[in-house]
């Protein structure tokens, strides 16, 4: 077991310090002595070395963790974009050979340079990730991603949905986006209490400064709003050192926050120093003297993000915000409609017992679509048929019966079991869409089958198994089902 699950388990407050794998020497260096210290705050510190956050010529995590001796506490990170099965599998056993065992599962931000019109690029998305290495390593500690930054219903709910799927797939914890909407922070400790099984959450944090406000106010899933840069912006001007003094410690009130609230540790990013984690962990030390409660940090966290004379700041973007499990979201008139008239094609030409669903499945079973010749020309009729309809792109594995009918292959990612992070007011990450797992809630809340987005465990496509017809492997398969 290891030391991090052994933290968990004793509900040990955890600092997990998050590490770029492109650090310098002197960095390293920096690094090691903080590493060295193993402990912040009373609590637990461990090493997170990231993955795929800038280009890919920058070294992966276990590089990382080598750099730094390679101690068996590292958690490292897997990042699924533009990653198949295969690519998992090598790093397990990398890991293994290494001793190490625990793993942080990301589906993973935007490939840089991927425009949705182009060639796609598919993600080794995190709930088949976790169910693939909770198969090849049954002991090990898997984590994986929640981002409880939401303000529309849809793309909050199915956050929640897709979290679902992370426990049932394996995860032992999850670790939440970037954020300080303490609401939020609030609201996602209020589900994992009303699920059957409670899950440790830790919460990302990072020491908010006005540079660092603007840079993060363009990365997809982290809300910055702009109340909060021009708060920044005027500490910073009236005195960069008070700046810098009241950042550090806003990041001390927030992490005592967390730990009021009931997580379980915090993921901290940002820091590099030694006398930085210090000073840090003095500002903590003074304010848990000072704030007795929950209400009572409220208060301060309110006077910490305001001026005097100043406007209150306000941590959630400029629209109405939904209230969790506030009903409105519905899918339109036509929106139904299209659900309705593709169940019943599925009902009529792909589930057993009908006429024409049995003589379909006898038809696309022939020997003849076995050949390459007969193969590419079925290939070709679903496709025509279906992408009109659906946007298929003949992934080879129809899932459509799993997702309310719409296709995960219009995702740009390819994801088909929930959304990733970086969605904003329901749109798409890349920004010219609609997401489509927001489309999938409405769709399945209408419909009365959400149970399903929080169940299916939908597992990931092989490359190798893209670009043919889905039809008969489908019937080839149901064949060899019992009768009901």
């Amino acid at each position: 077991m290891t030391i991090l699950k052994q933290a968990l388990d004793a509900h040990r407050f955890v600092c997990v310090m998050e590490v770029l794998p492109r650090q310098s020497a002197a960095h390293v260096a920096a690094l090691g002595k903080i590493l060295q210290r193993g402990h912040f705050a009373g609590g637990l510190l461990v090493p997170s070395f990231a993955d795929r956050v800038g280009p890919h010529s920058d070294p992966g995590p276990l590089q990382g963790a080598e750099a730094l001796g390679c101690p068996t506490s590292s958690l490292l990170h897997f990042s699924g974009k533009d990653r198949e099965r295969s690519d998992l599998l090598n790093q397990l056993g990398l890991m293994k050979a290494r001793g190490l065992k625990q793993l942080l599962l990301l589906t993973g931000d935007r490939l840089p340079g991927h425009c949705p019109g182009q060639a796609p690029v598919r993600y080794l998305e995190s709930v088949p990730a976790l169910q693939i290495v909770r198969e090849s390593c049954p002991d090990w500690l898997l984590g994986a991603a929640l981002n409880p930054f939401k303000y529309l219903e849809e793309e909050a709910e199915a956050q929640y949905l897709k979290a679902r799927k992370k426990q049932r797939a394996g995860a032992d914890f999850f670790t939440l986006q970037l954020g300080y909407d303490a609401a939020r922070h609030l609201e996602a400790q209020q589900w994992m209490h009303a699920q059957p099984h409670s899950t440790p959450m830790l919460a990302c944090v990072m020491r908010l400064t006005a540079q660092r406000a603007a840079a993060l106010q363009s990365v997809p899933g982290i809300v910055v709003t702009d109340s909060m840069r021009q708060m920044l912006d005027s500490e910073t001007r009236l005195s960069q050192d008070d700046a810098d003094t009241r950042s550090l410690k806003r990041l001390a009130l927030q992490i005592l926050g967390l730990q009021w609230m009931g997580y379980a540790g915090i993921h901290l990013s940002g820091v590099h120093t030694l006398e930085e984690l210090l000073l840090l962990e003095q500002h903590l030390t003074a304010l848990r003297e000072r704030v007795s409660s929950l209400d009572a940090w409220h208060s301060e966290w309110r006077a910490s993000w305001q001026l005097p004379g100043g406007p209150e700041v306000c941590f959630t973007p400029d629209i109405d915000v939904r209230a969790l499990g506030r009903p409105g979201a519905r899918a339109t008139d036509s929106e139904h409609r299209r659900y309705r008239r593709l169940a019943t094609v599925h009902r009529l030409f792909f589930q057993r017992g009908s006429l024409l669903s049995r003589a379909f499945g006898w038809l696309v079973t022939r020997r003849i679509w076995k050949t390459t010749i007969g193969g590419a020309a079925l290939h070709a009729a679903e496709r025509a048929i279906k992408r009109p309809l659906v946007g298929c792109d003949t992934c080879g594995s129809c899932r459509l019966q799993d997702t309310v009918y719409v296709c995960p292959e219009t995702c740009p990612k390819g994801l088909a079991n929930g959304p990733c992070g970086g969605t904003y007011l329901n749109r798409c990450e890349f920004g010219d869409r609609e997401c489509i797992h927001s489309v999938k809630y409405r769709l399945a809340k209408s419909a009365d089958r959400l149970p399903m987005l929080a169940q299916t465990l939908i597992p990931c496509i092989s490359a190798d198994d893209r670009h043919r017809s889905s039809w008969p492997q489908w019937f080839e398969a149901d064949a060899s089902k019992p009768e009901d």
